[in-house]
């Protein structure tokens, strides 16, 4: 029997990409991660998964990876990230859900998760999950968000806020959207066995006066320099973490594709993948594998 996995949130048929980044005011945050990514993530490898990929914004980041494996699990968010990135052999397409990930273990030699993990009910499960598909030895770039940062402190000191941000569990602030504490984030990562590298802090200056009296870059130069206080404390609403993968009992490749159903091998077969040990059936279509109905 299939497991029970959390509930998924879903962006299709969004304009997020437009309305949240591109006319959103949000040009120092995305300045900022892209300068925590260039601190981070290895400048080159083999296979790189891309897990929240959206519409691609971080993609173009990803230049000295030979391919790319773009998941979301909305289908129209990869129709725009397609649109905008183009279909060549460089980039995959995965419509899925992270909780029942559609790859063998041990494929890839990197990956990065941005703006992801808050959606996730469960986050130790999702952490698990990215774990067994990526090699020994393997670079996970994870972003959170951080419950831990000064408004959430002083707005609780002040009583404006009835959660603490001192306690570990999660806070789920709007319907399936979590805020996070990094010593939890610690130790999950490493359950799920993960070694944890380095923190860095990112937008510490996400206060909307600041946005406007000064340009994006200057303010994301600011914030690169203050990022390297991450390993001494976190307070900022958002934190980016560099982790290795731990030595694994079972380091074999096998197939790239695996039923996320009963999780068989896969031959990649488009314009349909079938199952030969469950009979579930994947369509691929416009170039983009739709793993969703597992």
């Amino acid at each position: 029997m299939m497991e029970k996995t959390p509930p998924v949130c879903s962006y299709e048929g969004s304009d997020y990409q437009k309305s949240f980044w591109d006319e959103g005011g949000r040009a120092y945050e995305d300045a900022a991660e892209e300068r925590a990514l260039r601190r981070l993530l290895p400048s080159n490898g083999n296979m790189l998964l891309e897990l929240g990929a959206g519409a691609g914004r971080n993609t173009p980041r990803y230049r000295g990876y030979k391919q790319i494996t773009l998941v979301d699990f909305s289908l129209t968010q990869l129709q725009q990230a397609s649109q905008r990135l183009g279909q060549s052999d460089r980039y995959r397409y995965v419509a899925a859900d992270i909780y029942r990930l559609p790859f063998g273990e041990n494929q890839f030699d990197a990956a990065t998760m941005i703006r992801t993990l808050h959606h996730m009910k469960d986050a130790p499960l999702a952490l698990k999950k990215i774990h067994a598909c990526l090699k020994p030895g393997a670079t996970f770039i994870l972003e959170y968000a951080n419950k831990l940062n000064l408004k959430a402190i002083l707005r609780y000191a002040l009583k404006r806020q009835t959660w603490s941000p001192y306690t570990l569990e999660p806070v789920e602030f709007v319907e399936l959207n979590f805020d996070f504490h990094p010593r939890a984030i610690r130790n999950w990562l490493f359950d799920a066995g993960y070694t944890l590298e380095r923190q860095v802090t990112v937008s510490h200056f996400r206060v909307g006066f600041l946005k406007r009296l000064f340009p994006a870059n200057f303010l994301a130069t600011l914030d690169s320099w203050a990022s390297f206080t991450g390993g001494w404390w976190q307070l900022t609403p958002s934190v980016f973490t560099r982790s290795i993968v731990t030595a694994k009992e079972n380091s074999t490749t096998g197939s790239f594709f695996c039923c996320p159903s009963c999780g068989s091998a896969l031959q990649d077969t488009p314009p349909e993948l079938v199952c030969q040990a469950c009979g579930k059936k994947y369509p691929v279509v416009d170039g983009i594998y739709d793993f969703r109905s597992a």
